[in-house]
């Protein structure tokens, strides 16, 4: 138990020292958006590129961690969604919202951070793999599901455009298309390059775990905490629990390889289930009570989560 703490206690520490300053006026709130945007558009990039030209990026695309931690996410999704429509009476389009709050991994921001301390550099391939697909298929299904589902839905075909132009806007699949046509030309990294790359990577950890700690001054508990609870017990438990089930008991993948996979699955709410939430304005304050309830909690399920991977 103390190698845990050891291992969780710096990223949470960070994560306090930036919601700390922000909220005591030591660190300018509104320079923490520019913050995750510096994460987002130009560290982590440089990150993926750099760990995907530099790793066996072949051998770390294993349908068998891809699989369950998918097909654990979509599970969570349909559970999300009909907890919110029979227990707590949302109409549709609220419902989704909520399930989608329980489905997003905040992959980047904690999840990278966590995994490199957890495990090191060798966790980061089958990461990145993870991380290669994760919007691009959780935003379309959550997008498509919205449409279908809500009484003012637009065409799907307009839709399935939107949720193309999303993921293909996004950063984080520029540095990662770069990193595999690097990967697969056999691209050589000269000195001045690679000091640069690592020098922007370095940057990831310390400035995401900063900027998401100071984030969470915005977020409120609300009326609707009781709902934003349930997404997170979704996204701290469930999620993790079907990925275990399925890569260890089901699938037979080795401790070592699917330990990856399932720590990353249990890392909570990622501030996009906020954006789709504000993009169709439907439960909004339940989208921004889970990032906050799902993040503070995290802490310990992450720890729980550790324990069992060292069975």
């Amino acid at each position: 138990m103390l190698a845990i703490l050891t291992v969780i206690a710096p990223v949470f520490a960070l994560m306090a020292l930036g919601y700390g300053a922000v909220r005591f006026r030591l660190y300018p709130a509104e320079g923490i958006k520019s913050l995750i945007a510096f994460v987002n558009n130009f560290a982590t990039p440089c990150l993926l590129f750099y760990s995907l030209v530099t790793s066996d990026f072949s051998a770390a695309f294993n349908p068998a961690i891809l699989g369950p931690f998918y097909l654990g996410a979509l599970i969570c999704f349909a559970i999300g969604i009909v907890i919110a429509l029979k227990l707590f009476g949302n109409t549709p389009g609220e419902a989704v919202s909520v399930g989608f709050s329980g489905t997003f991994t905040n992959t980047v921001l904690i999840g990278l951070p966590i995994m490199q301390r957890a495990y090191g550099a060798d966790a980061l391939p089958v990461t990145l793999s993870i991380i290669g697909v994760h919007g691009a298929i959780l935003l379309t299904v959550g997008m498509v599901t919205m449409e279908l589902m809500r009484r003012d839905g637009a065409p799907l075909g307009k839709t399935l455009v939107v949720a193309v132009r999303r993921v293909a806007s996004n950063p984080l699949i520029w540095g990662i298309a770069a990193g595999m046509i690097g990967y697969f030309s056999g691209l050589q990294l000269i000195e001045p390059a690679e000091a640069f790359l690592v020098m922007m990577s370095s940057a990831v950890v310390p400035a995401a775990l900063f900027g998401i700690g100071g984030a969470l001054n915005e977020f409120k508990l609300s009326d609707n905490w009781k709902q934003a609870l349930v997404a997170s017990a979704i996204k701290l438990i469930v999620h993790p629990a079907i990925a275990y089930v399925l890569m260890i008991w089901v699938l037979r993948v080795p401790m070592d390889i699917a330990r990856y996979g399932i720590l990353l699955s249990a890392m909570p709410a990622g501030v996009n289930v906020y954006v789709f939430a504000t993009y169709y304005n439907r439960s909004v304050s339940v989208a921004a009570n889970t990032i906050l309830i799902a993040t503070i909690a995290s802490a310990v399920t992450i720890s729980g989560w550790l324990y069992i991977l060292t069975l």
